[in-house]
Formats: C-alpha cells, structure tokens, sequence
C-alpha cells in the first residue's frame, strides 16, 4: 500500500509541476504584454532591441508546452501575442515618425540655412 501512495504522490508531483510550468508561460506573456502597455511609449532602439529577444524567449517557453494548452488557454495566449504585437507595432510607427519628423526639422533648417545666405 505504501508504495502505491509513493507512486501516486510522484504522479501527482509531476503533474503540478507541468501544469504550473505552462501557466508560468502564460503568466510571463501577460505580464509583457502590460510592461509594453505601460512603458513602450518610452522605448528606444535599445529597449525594442531587448523586447525583442524577450518576446522570442516567452514564445520557445510556450512552444515547449503546446500540446499541453486547453483551448481556452490558447485564445488567450492568441489575444496576448495579438496584444504585444499591435504594442510593438505602434513603437516601430512612432519611432519611424519621430525620425521622420527630425529629418523634417534638419532639412527646415537647411534650406532656411540656404535661404538666408542672400
């Protein structure tokens, strides 16, 4: 009997830690996706660089458990991903704007430059 309880208690012990693993995973997509939500306004090069490479690190960790997600918990992973891409979507927008708007403002001043030569 006792070694029927042991086998169990290591089943079971496996079975928490699975499960606990693959809502680790989704639990660091959620949490990405509101520090892009919250901070990306303020990235620059460095920090898309670094979100970046987070974001394919949290993707390897939720590959590793595919087979494992209900279909609740793929909608959700789906939303979140959609979530942190429309995020780094706007970053590359604004940021390409912005420098847009800075070679408009350096191109101003040269022709303003230019003008005054007179």
């Amino acid at each position: 009997m006792k070694i029927k309880n042991l086998i169990f208690c290591c089943v079971l012990g496996v079975m928490l830690m699975s499960c606990a693993t693959k809502q680790s995973a989704i639990n660091q997509l959620e949490y990405f996706s509101y520090e892009l939500r919250d901070n990306s306004r303020n990235y620059d090069v460095e920090d898309w660089q670094k979100a970046g490479k987070k974001f394919v690190k949290i993707r390897k960790n939720i590959n590793k458990h595919e087979l494992d997600f209900t279909a609740g918990e793929k909608e959700k992973i789906g939303r979140l991903e959609g979530n942190c891409a429309r995020y780094m979507a706007k970053g590359v927008k604004d940021g390409f704007f912005d420098k847009l708007q800075n070679i408009g403002s350096e191109i101003k001043g040269i022709l303003d430059g230019i003008l005054s030569l007179d």
